[in-house]
């Protein structure tokens, strides 16, 4: 790319390309651009890491069979890779191998854009050799004590390699690592309009060679064009505390697990294992029936955590409490199908990522760089454009 130079149109500043939303996304494409070579800016209305949008929460689920569909698996075997490799530049610890589970019970239904999520997650760890195990009811029982199942689950999934990453200690770490390798950082500065090549603030104006926008649910407020195709949906992560250490151990000896429940469209519970004694155990499920907007309320009330307990929690996992230690909200945005919009138009779009993006971040971060260098990526992100 070419030299950093400064002064634009109009007396704009100008850069290379300018990256508008520093959270999972964003601040990977800010990375690998100021990685390559490119005179990055990076521009976000908040301060990163932050619980006002879709990147926090502690933990955040990493599998390689994803139930979504086997084109996203090429993006999370690069992007544990990638963790790694951000791991050693940046000396912070960011990924944890568990195990993970995938249940679900005869009938479930349709899951995250997939008619069979646990059929859908065996058939891409066939397809890209992923190594896994498959359990019957009784098997999950015998390994995993603290799951308490129905009666109507079906041959479970093992994936060894599955695992968590700290998503606010990931945004962190690339934002330094752009920031060390050129990269200027303008956050608590609101983006207003965004087009080919131009982007004004409430704080000044700029001009790009690209402009790269991966606002999350601020994506339709920017882009009017996509306002239609994105929804946002208000969801809810809560840690419950453990009835006694016999069940902190049992807990803490299983893996990362997605349990999906019945009839209802994306009906499931997701957990962690615990960081540690004092933390709880983390668990949520996800609703797309109420959509919202990026000025959602975030609070979360006693009687959230109750109906989450009462709903979730008390039947399948009987050692933990109903005492909520703590809870947050997030804010996902999600397409019809649940999948990814990576578009290459006049502004190169990342967004939305649907729930189910912050595994594969750094990967697309990578493909999206290469992508505005030089029109093309190693990873193929044809399929998801936006049309």
């Amino acid at each position: 790319m070419a030299a950093p130079v400064r002064s634009g149109r109009g007396g704009a500043l100008s850069y290379d390309a300018i990256v508008v939303g520093l959270g999972a996304m964003g601040s990977a494409v800010a990375h690998q651009l100021a990685k390559a070579g490119a005179d990055v800016l990076g521009i976000d209305r908040f301060h990163p890491p932050h619980e006002l949008g879709s990147t926090h929460g502690e933990t955040r689920i990493t599998r390689l069979a994803v139930g979504e569909g086997s084109r996203y698996v090429p993006f999370v075997k690069r992007s544990h890779e990638l963790w790694r490799e951000i791991e050693r530049e940046s000396g912070e610890s960011l990924m944890t191998r568990t195990g993970g589970l995938v249940m679900a019970v005869e009938g479930a239904a349709r899951c995250h854009g997939a008619d069979d999520f646990l059929a859908t997650t065996i058939a891409a760890a066939r397809e890209h050799d992923v190594p896994h195990e498959l359990l019957d009811p009784e098997a999950v029982r015998a390994r995993y004590p603290a799951l308490a199942l129905t009666g109507r689950e079906r041959t479970a999934y093992f994936e060894p390699d599955t695992g968590f990453v700290r998503p606010e200690r990931a945004v962190a770490a690339q934002l330094r690592l752009a920031a060390a390798h050129g990269a200027t950082l303008r956050t608590g500065e609101r983006a207003r309009t965004v087009g080919a090549g131009h982007v004004a603030t409430d704080a000044a104006e700029y001009t790009a060679g690209r402009v790269i926008v991966a606002a999350g649910p601020w994506a339709g407020e920017l882009l009017p064009e996509h306002r239609e195709r994105f929804a946002v949906y208000r969801q809810v992560q809560f840690w419950f505390d453990v009835a006694d250490d016999a069940a902190y151990e049992r807990h803490r000896d299983t893996p990362i697990f997605i349990w999906q429940l019945g009839d209802a469209h994306d009906d499931f519970v997701y957990g962690f294992p615990p960081l540690d004694r004092r933390s709880g155990v983390k668990v949520a499920s996800e609703q797309y029936a109420t959509p919202t907007s990026a000025g959602a309320r975030r609070e979360v009330t006693a009687d959230e955590a109750r109906r989450m307990y009462d709903d979730y929690v008390r039947e399948r996992l009987p050692g933990l409490t109903d005492r909520c230690l703590r809870a947050t909200s997030c804010l996902y945005t999600v397409t019809a199908g649940h999948g990814f919009v990576v578009d290459d138009g006049d502004v190169l779009t990342v967004s939305a990522c649907s729930g189910h993006g912050f595994k594969h971040s750094p990967a697309i971060g990578e493909a999206v760089a290469q992508l505005a260098a030089t029109g093309r990526s190693t990873l193929d992100l044809s399929g998801f454009a936006a049309a």
